[in-house]
C-alpha cells in the first residue's frame, strides 16, 4: 500500500494553478467588461479538488519534468482547469442539467444570470488556448498540447450531447461507456497525455490509461451520487439518479460498477507500473479516483 501523502501534493499543486487562474482572470479584469470577469473568477476560483491539473503535474513528473512556476506542464494545466470550468458552468445551465449549486456555491447562472454564464464559459473556453500559447514561440510543445486540448474538448462536449439524448433514448451498457469515455474520459485522459508531451515531447502511450481513468472517475462519481450527502458533494445529491441518469450503477447495480471502477483503476496503474518512483505521486491520484468520498 502506498504512503505517498496525497493532501499536501494535491493542495501544492491546487496552490499554484489557483495562482496562475487568478493572474489570469486579473489581466482580463484589467480591460474587459467587469460582470463578464467577475463572473469568470468565480467560477475559476471555486476551489475544487484540482484534479486534472494534478495529473497533469504528476505524468510530467514522472517522466522528469519540472512543473514549477512558469513552466510548460504548470501552464497547460491551468489551462485545461479552463476547460474544465467552462464545462462546469454551461453544464450547470437551466438547458442542459439545470443545477444551481457547484462546489457548495450558487452556479454561475444563480449568482449572476445565464446570459453572463454562457459568456463566461464561452471566454474561458478562448482563454485557455490565449494562455497555453502564450509562452515561447519557438516551443514545438506547446501547439501539440492546443491539439490534445482542443480534441479534448471536443470529446467532452460530444459526450455531453450523448447525455441529453440518453434523457429520452437510453442507451446500452456501450452506449454509456462510449457516452462517459467522451464526457469524462477525454479530459482526464488529456491531462495524462498533455503531461506526458509538456515533460519529454511525446505522449508516452498513456492516453488509453487516460481514458481507464476517466471511466473509473465517472463510476467512481455516479456512485456518490447514490451514496454521498449534498453538504458532503457540495453539489445536490441524488439528482442523477432521480433523473434515471444512464449510468453503470443503474445498469450494473452498484456492486459490479464499483468492481468496474476498481478493474479500470487497476489497468491504470499497471500502465504506470515501470515509471518507478518519480511516479509515485501518479499511481497515488490513480487510486484516489475511485477511492474519494466527495
Amino acid at each position: 500500500m502506498s504512503t505517498f501523502a496525497l493532501d499536501p501534493y494535491l493542495a501544492g499543486v491546487a496552490a499554484r494553478v489557483e495562482a496562475e487562474l487568478r493572474e489570469a482572470a486579473r489581466e482580463g479584469a484589467r480591460g474587459g467588461p467587469a460582470r463578464l470577469w467577475e463572473a469568470i473568477s468565480y467560477a475559476l476560483l471555486a476551489g475544487g479538488k484540482r484534479l486534472r491539473p494534478a495529473l497533469v503535474c504528476a505524468t510530467a513528473e514522472a517522466f522528469g519534468g519540472d512543473t514549477g512556476e512558469g513552466s510548460l506542464p504548470l501552464r497547460f494545466a491551468a489551462s485545461l482547469e479552463m476547460i474544465h470550468t467552462y464545462s462546469l458552468v454551461h453544464d450547470d445551465l437551466p438547458s442542459m442539467d439545470d443545477d444551481d449549486l457547484r462546489r457548495g456555491r450558487p452556479t454561475v447562472h444563480k449568482a449572476f444570470d445565464e446570459a453572463t454564464a454562457v459568456l463566461a464559459g464561452d471566454a474561458l473556453q478562448s482563454l485557455a488556448f490565449e494562455h497555453l500559447l502564450a509562452g515561447p514561440p519557438d516551443d514545438g510543445r506547446a501547439p501539440r498540447l492546443a491539439v490534445v486540448l482542443a480534441s479534448g474538448a471536443t470529446r467532452m462536449v460530444e459526450g455531453q450531447s450523448l447525455d441529453l439524448q440518453a434523457e429520452t433514448v437510453p442507451p446500452g451498457l456501450e452506449g454509456v461507456l462510449d457516452l462517459q469515455r467522451r464526457k469524462t474520459g477525454a479530459l482526464l485522459a488529456a491531462s495524462v497525455v498533455g503531461g506526458a508531451i509538456a515533460a519529454t515531447g511525446g505522449d508516452q502511450g498513456l492516453g488509453p490509461a487516460g481514458l481507464k481513468l476517466g471511466l473509473a472517475f465517472q463510476i467512481a462519481d455516479d456512485l456518490l451520487d447514490l451514496t454521498a450527502t449534498t453538504a458532503d458533494l457540495g453539489k445536490r445529491a441524488g439528482k442523477d439518479a432521480a433523473a434515471g441518469k444512464a449510468t453503470l450503477p443503474a445498469l450494473l447495480g452498484v456492486e459490479e460498477a464499483r468492481r468496474r471502477a476498481d478493474d479500470y483503476c487497476e489497468e491504470a496503474l499497471q500502465a504506470f507500473a515501470g515509471l518507478g518512483e518519480r511516479a509515485e505521486a501518479l499511481r497515488a491520484l490513480a487510486r484516489f479516483v475511485v477511492s474519494r468520498r466527495k
